[in-house]
């Protein structure tokens, strides 16, 4: 027989040896991932057991998301799945570097995923022995459906503050600079005394935001009032008051 007949046929029986293997290796997780699934079916998915078990759960969540994001896989994972998050390159190159980051995303990912998880996965029994998949990949499936919302929510964030700097770099830097540092160390003290002594919450809120940098449109979304003439009424009633007391002072 020639050598590559005899090549092929071995290398045939390796893949088939292999995929054997693998599979059996499958079924001996998947029992084991039944056996645990019945002792905490017992305590009602709640308890020292449970909390054991989530405990074991989240780290190894934590660990395998927080891979995937420094690989970018995970966007490739959920493009797959019909998530076109399409990350800009540098967010790519924040997520490989950041470790605080990717450890933020994949925390708050897990505890969103968690509640969902254990409903579907054990209450509803949508877990079970013949679906093929172990619990940890079950509950990894779970997370990839809450990843892209905390994603979202980062990307968000960071355009607000970058559009929220700008805008204080565009208003606030002269191109000459006229005040002493004495004279904008005052001025800086007098702006946090004026805001310390507003009563008003929502309007000492809506100053301080103000001066962030913050367009009235996302202070009215942050502070959640009505409209933005709201916020145009608590602005223009603090500007009125700090100016009388200016003007008693003058006079004084």
């Amino acid at each position: 027989m020639p050598r590559e007949v005899l090549d092929e046929l071995f290398a045939g029986k390796s893949r088939e040896s292999k995929d054997a293997r693998r599979l059996q290796e499958s079924i001996d997780r998947r029992m084991a991932d039944q056996r645990i699934v019945q002792v905490l079916a017992s305590d009602g998915f709640t308890g020292p057991r449970y909390d054991r078990f989530v405990d074991e759960l989240v780290r190894y969540g934590i660990a395998v998301l927080r891979a995937w994001m420094h690989s970018g896989f995970i966007f490739q994972l959920l493009a797959r799945r019909g998530f076109g998050l399409n990350p800009h390159e540098l967010e790519l190159e924040e997520l490989h570097n950041n470790s605080d980051l990717r450890n933020e995303l994949a925390t708050m990912t897990i505890a969103c995923a968690l509640p969902r998880f254990r409903e579907r996965a054990f209450v509803e029994g949508g877990w079970r022995f013949d679906g093929g998949a172990s619990i940890t990949t079950y509950f990894m499936g779970a997370c990839t459906y809450d990843f892209p919302n905390e994603f979202r929510r980062w990307k968000t964030r960071e355009e607000r503050q970058s559009r929220a700097l700008r805008r204080q770099k565009d208003t606030y830097e002269e191109p000459v600079r006229t005040l002493s540092v004495a004279d904008e160390v005052i001025g800086n003290l007098r702006v946090l005394t004026d805001i310390a002594e507003i009563d008003n919450p929502t309007t000492r809120a809506a100053v301080a935001l103000t001066i962030d940098g913050f367009s009235q449109e996302e202070i009215r979304e942050l502070l959640d009032a009505g409209t933005i003439r709201a916020i145009e009424g608590l602005l223009y009633r603090w500007r009125t008051k700090v100016k009388r007391r200016e003007e008693r002072g003058e006079r004084d």
